[in-house]
């Protein structure tokens, strides 16, 4: 098993119904294994304003070749113009783990 085919999605929300919307339905096309989620506080540029907000952090495990349609149901159900969404590859990792991942998800 190769840990470069596998990788973590990043994206960020500040309503926690979006935050569960995207979990349920990322979960039910079996595109994420698993999502944790946190609190964070963002601080960025938009349109010129230097903002502050409090958001969900969620962290989506996956494999690489999910991330295309990960991407494509994030941006269907997100409420932001331009969500963050970031994949980060593996390089290395647990191979029982990335068993687990492979088992739970599938691109379509």
């Amino acid at each position: 098993m190769n840990p470069q085919d596998f990788c973590i999605v990043l994206t960020t929300t500040q309503r926690a119904e979006n935050a569960q919307e995207l979990i349920q339905s990322l979960l039910d096309k079996k595109l994420a294994a698993c999502i944790q989620t946190m609190p964070i506080e963002s601080h960025y540029v938009w349109q010129g304003e230097i903002c502050h907000d409090n958001e969900i952090l969620m962290v989506i495990k996956t494999q690489r070749e999910c991330y295309v349609d990960v991407e494509q149901a994030i941006t269907a159900q997100h409420d932001y113009d331009v969500p963050q969404i970031i994949q980060v590859p593996f390089t290395e990792g647990f191979h029982p783990y990335l068993a687990w991942i492979k088992q739970n998800t599938q691109a379509h």
